[in-house]
């Protein structure tokens, strides 16, 4: 059976992971006045999006001194919660929160054409994976809803665990670790093979009535394409339908 690799490419997606974090943070600086001289609470408290704003472009350009910062963030953000307790909070928030731009909830932001595909795939003979530089445990409760993938077929990133035993049943809880990710272009590389049929599409957010048009963080990924024959898809003109 063959296997195919998809990103979590999904921007209102990503959105969801940044706001269940941002309103962690909010809430840890209400709880300690302290934190509120420190970064990331600090912009989180003031609503200061600008900031994370930059820490993306700045890792972009490969200065990563400020994602350092959120990264160490949001690892203390959840330390010491259970895999059970993180995964039962994010259900809940990707069920109940409405984006804060788009007309709809999170829930129902996933993209047409990317579940018409991966349902198209399926139904012939592949077996569809998510790999995602975010959260993991996060987008396990709701890949199934949304994208009919097993919760085993998302893989992405996660914090190192502990296990702490009871004398029965024990508690795993997540504790603080380190990790990075560059985008896609190393997964979209590493699925080249010369000796059997491979597909690589980079989405264009290009679409700012239906959706959002940028392309900050994509210019390489594009120059990428171009030279290496990717398909480039443009939500604008290739999509009908988004939602």
């Amino acid at each position: 059976m063959a296997e195919v690799l998809n990103s979590w490419t999904d921007a209102a997606a990503r959105h969801a992971i940044v706001d269940f974090i941002l309103r962690r943070f909010a809430a840890m600086a209400a709880a300690d006045p302290a934190l509120v001289e420190r970064q990331p609470w600090k912009a989180a408290a003031q609503h200061d999006i600008g900031w994370f704003s930059k820490t993306t472009d700045d890792h972009y350009q490969g200065d990563d001194t400020n994602v350092r910062t959120l990264a160490s963030g949001i690892l203390a953000a959840f330390a010491g919660i259970s895999i059970e307790e993180f995964e039962e909070q994010a259900n809940e928030f990707i069920r109940t929160t409405p984006h804060p731009t788009l007309p709809r909830g999170y829930l129902e932001c996933g993209y047409v054409p990317m579940i018409e595909l991966l349902a198209y795939l399926a139904s012939n003979g592949f077996t569809n994976y998510i790999a995602s530089g975010g959260g993991r445990d996060f987008m396990r409760p709701i890949t199934h809803d949304m994208y009919a993938i097993d919760r085993a077929q998302v893989i992405g990133s996660s914090s190192t665990f502990a296990y702490t035993s009871d004398g029965s049943h024990g508690t795993i809880t997540h504790q603080p670790a380190a990790g990075n990710s560059n985008g896609d272009i190393e997964m979209l590389e590493f699925t080249n093979h010369h000796d059997r049929p491979s597909l690589r599409l980079l989405i264009i957010h290009d679409d700012a009535e239906r959706e959002f048009d940028y392309v900050t963080g994509a210019e390489r990924a594009l120059d990428r394409a171009q030279t290496d024959g990717w398909t480039i898809v443009s939500m604008n003109n290739d999509w009908t339908t988004i939602f």
